[in-house]
């Protein structure tokens, strides 16, 4: 009787003993098939990647405007040495007043393409980032049918107002002169019309002009306003690229959509 006790204990510690085996092995399969799924990686959006490019492009430029930067202001500390090594000879009767002005005038011209070149630079970050705002605001309302068919939006990053009435970019000068009138001087326009890179992104900005102004400023406060109260069609953007450029500004126009 002892013995079959016996065996009957052993019997059950044995079967107990397959149970766990068992179950460790089901959780040590599903572990090996947890571990074997790698996570999937995030979409990458064509928006993301145009992003992508740009931002490089736009330090590529950058880098080659510095370049030029660099050897148009040598060439002006070349040119103020000449002018007043000609100021010198005019004053001794050893040059005549044409030449003279001849060299104060080549003096000029490369000022000039140092500050071309300067605005070129501080432009380029500035129309990347234009171009990238507006496509993010397409994406947003693409995706909101709603949105898009309101006359109004505001959102934390742009606001948009689809307008009244038909308007080209024949009616700018409309615009143009509420400004200069109210503010005494031109409207900062940063792109009139399709650019280059507009055209790069396959952006339809032919009617339409881009203004360098934060919509938030008086300034841009009251062109709002005005083209609000005109009926005039326009997106506005607080947004920007951080740590690469900042892109607030005023696009006056129908939405440019890719074609």
């Amino acid at each position: 009787m002892l013995r079959l006790k016996t065996i009957s204990a052993l019997t059950a510690t044995a079967l107990l003993c397959l149970c766990l085996l068992v179950s460790l092995a089901g959780v040590v399969s599903a572990q090996k098939k947890k571990k074997s799924t790698p996570p999937k990686p995030p979409a990458v959006t064509e928006l993301s990647k145009l992003r992508d490019e740009y931002v490089q492009a736009t330090k590529d430029v950058k880098a080659s405007l510095q370049k030029l930067l660099v050897i148009y202001e040598d060439n002006v500390t070349t040119a103020e040495e000449k002018v007043a090594s000609s100021k010198k000879l005019l004053d001794e009767g050893l040059v005549s007043r044409t030449e003279f002005e001849r060299t104060e005038q080549a003096l000029q011209a490369v000022k000039n393409k140092v500050a071309d070149v300067q605005k070129q630079m501080a432009t380029a970050d500035s129309q990347i980032a234009a171009v990238l705002v507006e496509a993010d605001a397409d994406d947003t309302l693409a995706k909101n049918l709603k949105l898009a068919t309101t006359r109004l939006v505001k959102t934390t990053s742009f606001m948009r107002f689809n307008g009244t009435s038909g308007w080209g970019l024949g009616e700018a000068w409309k615009v143009q002169r509420f400004f200069s009138d109210t503010f005494h001087k031109s409207l900062p326009v940063a792109v009139f019309g399709q650019g280059a890179i507009h055209e790069r992104w396959r952006l339809d900005h032919r009617n339409a002009m881009d203004i360098s102004l934060h919509p938030d400023s008086p300034e841009g406060q009251a062109l709002l306003n005005y083209l609000q109260k005109n009926g005039i069609p326009f997106l506005a953007f607080r947004s920007a690229i951080p740590g690469t450029a900042t892109g607030p500004h005023i696009h006056i126009g129908r939405p440019s959509h890719r074609y």
